[in-house]
């Protein structure tokens, strides 16, 4: 008896060959440039996806303070947080924000794209979110991400 899995492949967590990605955040829009950088973190751009292993690639964006957004986004959108004490609730604009941390930004929305389980909050540390044009990942050679092709 044949059964269609028989013949589906499945990545093994040790079989997972990964690279590392650059991708340039500068005058991208916000939105469009997080889903592409979650779709390339979970895998699913590779013929070998397999939903339950992480077959994900390392993402490192720079330039992150020169993200944008459309319409009336950057006065209208928030993002709150909670520090657990009474009255800890803390909400900021993505103006304040994109002065201040725009690497959180970029996170946040990438974050949001991803599986609600331990998996994603795993998935999201192969993301490396950088100010400016430098960053310290050098040494892996990273190479530059199409984002068109995605």
């Amino acid at each position: 008896m044949s059964f269609a899995t028989d013949k589906c492949y499945q990545a093994k967590t040790g079989e997972v060959d990964r690279k590392w990605f650059s991708v340039d955040a500068n005058g991208k829009i916000l939105g469009r440039l997080a889903t592409k950088l979650a779709t390339v973190l979970m895998g699913k751009h590779k013929p070998t996806y397999t939903p339950h292993v992480d077959t994900g690639d390392f993402v490192v964006v720079t330039n992150a303070e020169k993200i944008r957004v459309t319409g009336r986004k950057a006065e209208r959108m928030e993002y709150a947080s909670y520090s657990y004490y009474p009255g800890g609730r803390r909400v900021r604009t993505f103006a304040e924000l994109s002065e201040k941390h725009p690497d959180r930004i970029i996170k946040f929305a990438v974050r949001r794209m991803l599986p609600k389980n331990a998996m994603g909050r795993r998935l999201l540390t192969k993301l490396k979110v950088y100010r400016g044009n430098e960053h310290p990942h050098q040494a892996q050679q990273c190479e530059p991400l199409d984002l068109e092709k995605i």
